[in-house]
C-alpha cells in the first residue's frame, strides 16, 4: 500500500548515523545520499540493497517536528536475532529504549519486537511474527 515514507529531521548526519546502524542488522541500506546544495534541502534514503528507497529522511533544522502520540514505524526483521541487534545498535547510537527484545503475545504468539525513540523522538520498532 505505500510506496515510501519521508521524515523531517533536524540533524541529518546525525539521524543517518543513526539509522545506517539500525537498519544494517534488518537488511536494509542507505541506497541513496544528497548532503550537497542548501541545509534545507540535503535528504538520505532508505531500502534493500539495490532498490528504491522506501524510507526517506530530510533535513529540517528549523522545523523539524517527531510525530506525535500513537504513531511508531515498523520494520520488517529478518529473525529475532536482528531485533536484538537492531535495540543494541539503536541504543549504541544514541537512542532510547522504549521496549527490551521480546515476545509480545498479546499482539499474536511469534510476534518478537523491540522498540526504541531515536534521537528525533521517532519511536520505531523491529518486528518479526514468524514461527521460530
Amino acid at each position: 500500500m505505500l510506496h515510501h515514507l519521508s521524515f523531517g529531521v533536524k540533524n541529518l548526519r546525525r539521524a543517518a548515523d543513526f539509522y545506517d546502524a539500525v537498519l544494517e542488522p534488518l537488511g536494509y541500506v542507505r541506497v541513496w545520499t544528497d548532503f550537497e546544495g542548501d541545509a534545507d534541502t540535503q535528504a538520505v534514503g532508505y531500502g534493500e540493497p539495490g532498490s528504491d528507497d522506501k524510507l526517506a529522511l530530510k533535513q529540517r533544522p528549523d522545523n523539524a517536528v517527531a510525530p506525535g502520540p500513537g504513531f511508531h514505524l515498523a520494520f520488517s526483521a529478518p529473525s529475532r536475532e536482528a531485533v536484538d541487534r537492531f535495540h543494541a545498535a539503536a541504543l549504541g547510537q544514541g537512542g532510547q529504549d522504549n521496549g527490551a527484545p521480546g515476545l509480545r503475545p498479546h499482539y499474536g504468539p511469534h510476534y518478537y519486537a523491540a522498540f526504541v525513540v531515536d534521537p528525533e523522538g521517532i519511536r520505531i520498532e523491529a518486528v518479526i511474527n514468524t514461527e521460530v
